[in-house]
C-alpha cells in the first residue's frame, strides 16, 4: 500500500467527541502525505459539529443519516463513495463488515479484533492498554500501511488537527460580558472522566473575583439539575449555560473564552484546539491518565494531585487536586 496514492480515505471513529478531537490529526498527516487525497469521515450526529470544523476533512458522514440500521443501504452508500481506503480507527464490527461488502479495496484495522481477521486486509498490532503512548499517537500506528512509521510528537500532532472553531454568532456573543475574563467550568464528563467535584468548583468559584471573572457554566440540561443547587447562583457574574446551547454554540462559546476548567472530556478538548488555555483534572492510573488523554494544543496545562501516586483510589486522586492551582492558573491569564 505505501507504494500506492490512494485517492480517497474514509477515517471511521463512531465514538465520543473527545476521541474525535484525537483521531483529527490523522487528516492533517495523510493531506500532508497525499495532499491531492480526499478525506471523508464517518461518525456520529452529535459529533458531526466538531469533524465539519477540520480543515482537513472534505465530507462527513454520520451512521444515523446513512441508516445504520438497514445493512443493505449502509453498504450501497459505502459503495457509492468510490472510497478505496478505510481506516477503522474506532474498532466497530458492523462498520468493518459494511466496508468489505461495500469492495472498499484497502481496509486497516488493529489485530487483536478478532472480526477484523475477517474483515480487514491490514491489521496493525498494537496493544492501546499497554502502550505507554497518547491516544492521538496510537491513531498514527494505524498509519503503517502507508509507510508512516516514525511517531510524531504531540505538539506535531496539536499542528496537524485543523480545527477552525469560526467566529461567534448571537445569541452565545451577547453571553460574555465585557471587560471580564471569561472562564468556563464544565463540572461533568458523562462518565467518560473522573470528575472533580462540586465542592471544589466551588472553592474555585469563590476564589475569583467577580468584578475580573465571569464564571459561564456548560453541560447538558440533567447535569445542569445537578449543578445548580450546589454552585452559588444569583451573583452577576455567573452564567448558567447548561442545557441551553447546541454543540455548534457550544464550540463558539468554548473559542470565545479564555479558558476552560474541567475532567478529560470533549469540551477540554476543544478548547485546546481552539487555543484557549485548557486546564485538566486527571487522575494518574492508567489508563485514564494524562499521558494516554491530555488535550492537544499549545495551552494545554494537565494537573494531577500532589503525591497522587501514593493513592489507589481515582476519585480521590483528581478531588486531591488543590483549587489554588487552578486559581493561579486563571491569574495568569492577561486581563481584557
Amino acid at each position: 500500500m505505501a507504494r500506492i496514492a490512494p485517492r480517497h480515505i474514509i477515517l471511521s471513529r463512531t465514538d465520543s467527541i473527545g476521541d474525535v478531537m484525537l483521531t483529527l490529526p490523522l487528516a492533517g498527516l495523510l493531506k500532508e502525505r497525499y495532499p491531492g487525497v480526499r478525506i471523508t469521515f464517518l461518525g456520529r450526529s452529535y459529533t458531526a459539529p466538531v469533524i465539519h470544523r477540520c480543515l482537513h476533512v472534505d465530507s462527513v458522514i454520520t451512521l444515523e443519516e446513512i441508516g445504520h440500521d438497514r445493512d443493505n443501504v449502509v453498504v450501497e452508500v459505502l459503495r457509492r463513495l468510490k472510497a478505496d481506503v478505510i481506516i477503522h480507527v474506532f474498532p466497530d464490527r458492523r462498520v468493518a463488515g459494511w466496508a468489505k461488502l461495500a469492495g472498499i479495496e484497502h481496509r486497516i484495522g488493529t489485530s487483536h479484533r478478532w472480526w477484523n481477521i475477517l474483515s480487514c486486509n491490514h491489521r496493525i498490532g498494537f496493544s492501546r492498554k499497554a502502550s505507554d503512548l497518547h491516544e492521538a499517537q496510537l491513531n498514527v500506528k494505524l498509519l503503517e500501511p502507508f509507510g508512516v512509521v516514525d511517531i510524531p510528537t504531540l505538539d506535531q500532532l496539536a499542528g496537524f488537527t485543523g480545527f477552525d472553531p469560526e467566529p461567534m454568532e448571537d445569541p452565545v456573543s451577547e453571553l460574555l460580558q465585557p471587560g471580564r475574563k471569561h472562564v468556563i467550568i464544565h463540572p461533568f464528563s458523562k462518565g467518560s472522566a473522573v470528575e472533580w467535584g462540586l465542592d471544589r468548583f466551588v472553592e474555585l468559584i469563590d476564589r475569583l473575583d467577580p468584578d475580573r471573572y465571569q464564571i459561564l457554566v456548560t453541560g447538558t440540561a440533567s447535569e445542569a439539575e445537578r449543578y445548580r443547587s450546589a454552585l452559588p447562583q444569583g451573583r452577576s457574574n455567573i452564567t448558567d449555560t447548561g442545557g441551553k446551547l447546541s454543540l455548534d454554540q457550544l464550540i463558539q462559546l468554548i473559542a470565545g473564552s479564555d479558558a476552560l476548567v474541567g475532567a478529560s472530556t470533549g469540551p477540554l478538548h476543544i478548547a485546546a484546539a481552539s487555543g484557549v488555555r485548557a486546564i485538566g483534572l486527571y487522575s494518574t492510573i492508567r489508563p485514564i491518565h494524562p499521558g494516554r488523554w491530555a488535550p492537544l494544543g499549545n495551552d494545554v496545562h494537565v494537573l494531577t494531585a500532589q503525591g497522587a501516586e501514593r493513592v489507589k483510589d481515582p476519585q480521590e486522586q483528581v478531588h486531591a487536586i488543590e483549587p489554588e492551582v487552578v486559581f493561579r492558573l486563571l491569574e495568569d491569564l492577561p486581563d481584557r
